[in-house]
C-alpha cells in the first residue's frame, strides 16, 4: 500500500479568483453559442424512431460427431442444451478465470441445470469431466478463422457489411443515424471483474420474448423473428435506447442505443461536461459548506459533510443500495462499513492517515492510504466509536439523502458529475505540469518540491520534471506526459485493470530492440571517435563522410530514446485502465487542445472510433480552451 499524495487536488480547495468567475460567464455565453440547449431528463429527446430491432445469436450448432466430451474417462453423448453449455467451458480452458474454485462453481451448479434428469445422475463432479477434446476442436477453429484466404475473408467481411447495413442503422427525425451494438450478447460464461463472486454462472441466451422494442407510434414496428414475438413495443421518446432486456446475472438492463459518433449522443456528452462545468462556478461554495458541516453539533450534517469530501477528494462513488446476496459484496461512500476503514494518527511521515479498503464497483478492490483534514479524521473516529466491524460507517446517511443533499447544492449534480469534474481538472492541471520547459505551462520549482506533479506516482524512479531540458518537447515526450496525465486520472478513479497476458512477452520482445539500438549506437559511436582520431593525425576539415556518420548516430539517439520512453509507458500502465476514464469522465475537449496547443496529432491521444465519438468536440475546443 502507498501513500497517495494529493497535492493536485488540495489546490482545488483554494479560493477561486475574480478572473476566473469572469471566464466562466465568457465560457457560459460560448456554450450558448454552439447551439445546443441544455435538456433535462425527461425531455423529447426524439419524435420520429424508426429501426430494425436487433440481431440475435445464430442457433447453436452441435458438435461434430469426432469431438466428444468425456465423464470418468468414458464418452457422453450429451444433450443440445446440456453440450451447448459444455462447449462454452470448454473453450474457456486456457483462460486463468477458468482455474478458479468460484468460477468452476457457479459453472457446474448452472450447468446441472440444463442437463436432462440422466445427465443429472450421471455427471455429479467436475473434477471427473473431460473437456479437452472440445477446447481443441475451438481452438483450431480460432486459428483456421485467422488463417483463412484472402477471397474467403473478404467475403465475410461483406456478410458483416450486408448485415450492418440491414440492422446497423435506424432513421432518427428524418436522418439516417448508425446504431452501436445492434447484435444481442450470445451465451457464455459470467467473466466479472476482480474476484467477482458470480464468476462462471451461465449468460442465458437471449430470446425476442426478452426484449422491449421502442420506437415511434407511426414508425414501422420491426418484424420478431418466424415464430417468435416481442415481449413489449413501447414509444417512449424521452429515453436514447431502441431495445431493451434484462439479463439474468446481474439483473440489470442491456440496451441498443445509438453509436458514439450520432448527432444526439454527441448532444448528450456534451451536455454532460458542460453540467461538470458548471460545478466549478460552485465547488468552492460547496467545499466551504461541507468544511463548516465538519464542525456541526448534528450527526447527520457531519456524516453528510464527511462523505460529500470523500466523493469530491477520492471520486468515490455513493453506493446502491442491494438487496442482501443480490450481487458482490460492494460498496460505495454511503454504505462503507467499519471493517472497511482504518485509522492512523502517524503513518508514513504524515499525520491524521485514513486507510480505505473495499470492494467498489465491478469488484475492483479499491485499496489506498490517504491524509485527510484533522477535523474528518476527528470525525471518522466519533462515527466508528462503539460499532462493531460489519456495522456502517455512515449509520445516519443513505444514498438517496445524499443524492437529494447534492441536487440541493446544483441542479443535476451527482457523485458522477464529481468524478467528472475532478478527473477532468486534474487531466488539465498534470498536462500543465507534465508539459515541460514549453512558455505557456511552465514547470515552477515549488511546484516540484510541493509534490504536486508527483502525488499520483508510485514509481520513485521516475524523472518526471526536467525544467533544465531543451524547450521543445519530442513528440513522443509529449504522448508520454499525456499518458501520466491521463493515468493519474485512473487513479484517481480507481481504473485498474489485470496485466496482460502478453505484457512480459511484448516487454522482452521491446527490451530485445532497445538492446540492438543500444549496441547500434555503441558501433556507430565508435566508428566516429575512429573518424575523429584521423582528423586530428591529418588535420584538414570534417568530411562528408564525418558528418553522414555523426547525423547517423544522432539518429539512432533519437530512435534508442523514442524506444526507451515506449518501454516506460507500457511498464507504468500495465495495470491501468486508460480508456474508461479517457472515454467517460475526461472532457475530449481539453486533450484535443492540447493536442493544438502543442502540435500533436489527434490521432496519436484518440483512435479512429474515438476520434468518431468525440466528433462534437473538434470545433468546440480551440488551443485556449478550459474546462
Amino acid at each position: 500500500m502507498r501513500l497517495l499524495w494529493l497535492g493536485v487536488l488540495s489546490r482545488r480547495f483554494q479560493h477561486v479568483p475574480l478572473r476566473d468567475t469572469c471566464r466562466q460567464a465568457s465560457r457560459g455565453a460560448k456554450a450558448n453559442k454552439a447551439g445546443w440547449e441544455e435538456k433535462v431528463e425527461n425531455s423529447v429527446k426524439w419524435r420520429q424512431l424508426e429501426h430494425k430491432g436487433p440481431y440475435f445469436t445464430p442457433a447453436y450448432e452441435p458438435l461434430p460427431d469426432g469431438v466428444h466430451f468425456f465423464y470418468d474417462g468414458k464418452p457422453v453423448k450429451l444433450s443440445v442444451a446440456a453440450e451447448e453449455v459444455a462447449t462454452l467451458y470448454g473453450k474457456m480452458l486456457h483462460l486463468e478465470c477458468a482455474t478458479k474454485e468460484v468460477f468452476q462453481r457457479n459453472f457446474f451448479r448452472d450447468w446441472r441445470k440444463e442437463m436432462t434428469a440422466e445427465e443429472r445422475k450421471l455427471i455429479t463432479h467436475l473434477d471427473k469431466c473431460d473437456f479437452v477434446e472440445i477446447h481443441k476442436h475451438f481452438m483450431e477453429k480460432t486459428e483456421a478463422r485467422r488463417t483463412l484466404p484472402r477471397e474467403k475473408k473478404q467475403k465475410l467481411k461483406e456478410e458483416a457489411e450486408k448485415l450492418q447495413q440491414e440492422f446497423g442503422y435506424c432513421i432518427l427525425d428524418g436522418h439516417r443515424e448508425k446504431i452501436g451494438n445492434f447484435k444481442t450478447e450470445p451465451p457464455g460464461l459470467f467473466r466479472g471483474r476482480g474476484d467477482h463472486p458470480k464468476m462462471g454462472m451461465l449468460k442465458r441466451r437471449v430470446m425476442p420474448e426478452d426484449v422491449v422494442i421502442n420506437c415511434s407510434r407511426d414508425s414501422k414496428i420491426p418484424k420478431p423473428p418466424a415464430g417468435h414475438q416481442w415481449k413489449e413495443v413501447r414509444s417512449d421518446n424521452t429515453v436514447m435506447w431502441l431495445a431493451a432486456w434484462m439479463e439474468n446475472i446481474q439483473n440489470t438492463f442491456k440496451y441498443i442505443i445509438l453509436n458514439p459518433s450520432s448527432k444526439l449522443k454527441g448532444e448528450m456528452d456534451w451536455h454532460k461536461y458542460e453540467v461538470a462545468r458548471r460545478l466549478r462556478g460552485v465547488v468552492n461554495k460547496i467545499r466551504a459548506q461541507y468544511q463548516a458541516d465538519w464542525k456541526s453539533p448534528e450527526m447527520k450534517k457531519r456524516q453528510l459533510a464527511v462523505a460529500l469530501y470523500f466523493i469530491d477528494k477520492l471520486a468515490l462513488r455513493t453506493g446502491n443500495e442491494k438487496e442482501e446476496g443480490e450481487t458482490a459484496d460492494t460498496v460505495g461512500c454511503c454504505s462503507l462499513r467499519v471493517e472497511h476503514v482504518r485509522l492512523h494518527g502517524k503513518a508514513d511521515g504524515q499525520e491524521h492517515v485514513v486507510e480505505l479498503d473495499f470492494l467498489g464497483k465491478d469488484s475492483i478492490r479499491y485499496n489506498n492510504r490517504v491524509t485527510v483534514e484533522k477535523l474528518v479524521f476527528q470525525n471518522l473516529q466519533h462515527f466508528m466509536e462503539d460499532k462493531d466491524p460489519g456495522d456502517n460507517l455512515f449509520d445516519a446517511l443513505t444514498t438517496a439523502s445524499l443524492n437529494k443533499h447534492l441536487q440541493s447544492l446544483m441542479e443535476g449534480l451527482t457523485a458522477r458529475v464529481f468524478r467528472t469534474y475532478n478527473a477532468s481538472v486534474t487531466l488539465q492541471e498534470q498536462l500543465r505540469v507534465l508539459t515541460r520547459g514549453l512558455p505557456d505551462y511552465p514547470v515552477q520549482k515549488e511546484m516540484v518540491e510541493s509534490g504536486i506533479a508527483l502525488w499520483f506516482l508510485p514509481l520513485p524512479q521516475w524523472d518526471i520534471v526536467q525544467p533544465t531540458q531543451e524547450a521543445e518537447d519530442s513528440l513522443t515526450s509529449k504522448v508520454l506526459a499525456y499518458n501520466r496525465a491521463n493515468r493519474a486520472v485512473a487513479i484517481l478513479c480507481n481504473h485498474q485493470r489485470a496485466i496482460p497476458k502478453t505484457f512480459e512477452k511484448s516487454m522482452q520482445k521491446l527490451q530485445q530492440k532497445i538492446e540492438t539500438k543500444k549496441a547500434q549506437v555503441t558501433e556507430a559511436q565508435v566508428e566516429l571517435e575512429k573518424l575523429k582520431a584521423d582528423l586530428r593525425t591529418r588535420g584538414g576539415s570534417k568530411s562528408k563522410s564525418f558528418l553522414r556518420k555523426q547525423q547517423r548516430l544522432l539518429k539512432l539517439e533519437e530512435q534508442l530514446a523514442r524506444l526507451h520512453k515506449k518501454a516506460t509507458d507500457k511498464e507504468e500502465n500495465k495495470q491501468v485502465a486508460l480508456g474508461t476514464a479517457k472515454l467517460n469522465y475526461l472532457d475530449p475537449r481539453i486533450s484535443i487542445a492540447w493536442c493544438k496547443r502543442f502540435g500533436v496529432p489527434i490521432e496519436k491521444i484518440y483512435h479512429k472510433t474515438q476520434r468518431e465519438r468525440f466528433a462534437w468536440a473538434f470545433n468546440r475546443a480551440d488551443k485556449d480552451f478550459e474546462f
